[in-house]
């Protein structure tokens, strides 16, 4: 077909070149695709899509490859013994509190002084001898760069309102936390970094969300050491001096290890949170990221497949302009096109990441590891990496949504688009009326069990709690407890009218559709589908494999 393409222009005598006809014979080879070819006979417009499914196909196979080798089964043993470790290990062991369990600021320290130490600092092989050079290697294989790091943030005193009728029995007032009522102010020691506060600005830090805020990249903060007995006394002296008080709303442990076997580190992250309502609160995060690329073949052969897929990027780019030209704004109206948009605009995203990142890790991680006895924050990094994965993911996800543009072009594919695209009316209508109950279900139990159930503590957890419910996964014995009358009516309630009728009446739109379009389709006249034309091509190549071979 190209070397059509290539004659199908002239020469032109004067120019010096190929005329204009010939330009557009040649892109129109190189980026034909069905949009361009529809006003042509049907074999040809099949053989179009044909050249682009397998082009698309290629391109997909280049992007698994190359997402798919970012990650490994590694990274997820490396974060389980790594929160084995840090998560639960029993505070000592006449205990079974972790700390997963933790509930109060006395348990924070027993696990400060306990588990965290003897998790990070690795000074002595099983059989009582010193680890050589000195340095920390947890389980022996991941090193510990530099020196782990906690820090808090705090609210200030008086930043909620007390009532008149209290005011003789209550003297100070802690609200929740904000970035409105956090304090900036010294105190205990007033001295050094663990009591005065520094600005998200000057520690490089950056917000996180926890389970009950989100909490600022700045606080008062301390930098333990590379010696188990040297962080043992600074974390002695932090809990003599009171470091956490009543005003304390969060604290962090942040660490970095690496491990050269599998080439990854694992920035980690626990943070204990101490709401208004006093006690505590745990969450963690375990990060695995690879930031040094470029050491093992397999790692030459994805960057091999990142230059494909530029290059194949690039590619779609001029294809989308190209029928953007021919079609105008009617391109805009088909889903696929849009969805063809949308799969550019993550691929540049997700290159522009990397570029991005790979120019920065190098510099940042000599800045980072220059100072043994600083702290490494590779946060920003991780940051980026964890990113480029999401985008990534996602992109995945839509290049292999977009197969179902091929596949519609064979006769049974089309009947099920051909139904889901007749009934998008009839769909969206139930999918209001569903709503409209399930949110009025969902109101009612968290108004009744959501101070007493954890499955409906707040109104995200309800709406989550109710699509369970009708997955049939959900433990009906809290909610009677939680209310003996309304917690068996709002169950059966919501089953019946979710479960055998709203759900049924959904199933009946589908299938009485999907009957009109079959009647229609069968009346309809039986054209060449894309496999008539696989089979037809085979069958050309095979009978001229047969002439050319001598008798």
């Amino acid at each position: 077909q190209c070397r059509q393409c290539t004659s199908a222009g002239s020469y032109a005598p004067h120019g010096g070149g190929f005329s204009a006809a010939t330009t557009q014979a040649t892109l129109k080879c190189l980026w034909g695709t069905r949009l361009m070819e529809e006003n042509t006979s049907r074999e040809r417009y099949l053989k179009s899509v044909l050249r682009e499914l397998i082009t698309y196909v290629i391109f997909l196979v280049v992007l698994c490859v190359l997402t798919y080798g970012m990650v490994s089964s590694s990274m997820y043993y490396y974060t389980r013994v790594m929160s084995q470790l840090f998560l639960e290990t029993p505070l000592s062991k006449m205990e079974k509190t972790n700390f997963k369990t933790l509930s109060t600021m006395e348990d924070f320290w027993k696990f400060t002084e306990g588990p965290l130490l003897d998790g990070l600092y690795w000074e002595m092989w099983y059989n009582n001898k010193t680890v050589a050079e000195n340095k920390s290697f947890i389980y022996y294989e991941n090193l510990l760069l530099g020196v782990p790091r906690v820090r808090q943030v705090k609210v200030r005193n008086g930043s909620c309102s007390i009532p008149e009728d209290l005011k003789d029995e209550i003297k100070e007032c802690y609200d929740v936390y904000s970035v409105a009522n956090e304090d900036t102010a010294p105190f205990g020691l007033r001295n050094g970094t663990a009591w005065t506060y520094t600005n998200e600005q000057d520690l490089n830090g950056s917000s996180h969300w926890g389970l009950i805020a989100s909490y600022s990249g700045a606080g008062y903060y301390q930098d333990l050491s590379r010696s188990r007995e040297e962080t043992a006394a600074q974390i002695a002296n932090l809990k003599k001096h009171l470091w956490l008080d009543r005003g304390t709303r969060a604290a962090f442990i942040d660490f970095s290890v690496y491990n050269a076997n599998i080439n990854l580190f694992c920035i980690v992250r626990l943070l204990v949170e101490f709401p208004a309502t006093g006690g505590l609160i745990t969450s963690w995060q375990f990060q695995p990221v690879k930031l040094i690329h470029y050491i093992s073949t397999f790692d030459f052969f994805l960057a091999a497949c990142e230059i494909a897929f530029c290059l194949f990027t690039l590619y779609y780019i001029v294809e989308e302009i190209l029928e953007i030209r021919i079609h105008k704004l009617h391109y805009f109206r088909s889903l696929w096109n849009c969805l063809d948009i949308l799969i550019i605009v993550l691929s540049v995203a997700a290159i522009g990441i990397n570029m991005y990142r790979r120019s920065t890790v190098d510099m940042l991680l000599k800045k980072q590891l220059e100072d043994q006895n600083a702290f490494p924050n590779f946060e920003p990094l991780a940051y980026w990496q964890i990113q480029f994965n999401n985008v990534a993911a996602v992109t995945v996800f839509f290049v292999w949504i977009k197969l179902f543009k091929f596949v519609s072009f064979n006769r049974t594919m089309n009947q099920l688009s051909t139904t889901m695209s007749r009934c998008a009316k009839d769909v969206i209508g139930f999918a209001i009326m569903f709503f409209i109950i399930f949110l009025a279900y969902a109101q009612l139990a968290y108004l009744v069990f959501g101070t007493q159930v954890d499955d409906f503590s707040t109104f995200q957890e309800c709406v989550f709690t109710q699509f369970r419910i009708i997955l049939g996964d959900f433990n009906f014995t809290e909610i009677e407890e939680a209310n003996r009358i309304l917690g068996p009516i709002y169950f059966t309630t919501f089953v019946f009218f979710m479960f055998f009728i709203l759900l049924n009446m959904f199933l009946a739109i589908i299938n009485d559709t999907y009957s009109e379009v079959k009647s229609d389709m069968a009346q309809q006249k039986v054209e060449m589908e894309l496999s008539d034309l696989i089979k037809k091509t085979w069958d050309v190549e095979s009978n001229l494999l047969e002439c050319d071979i001598p008798e």
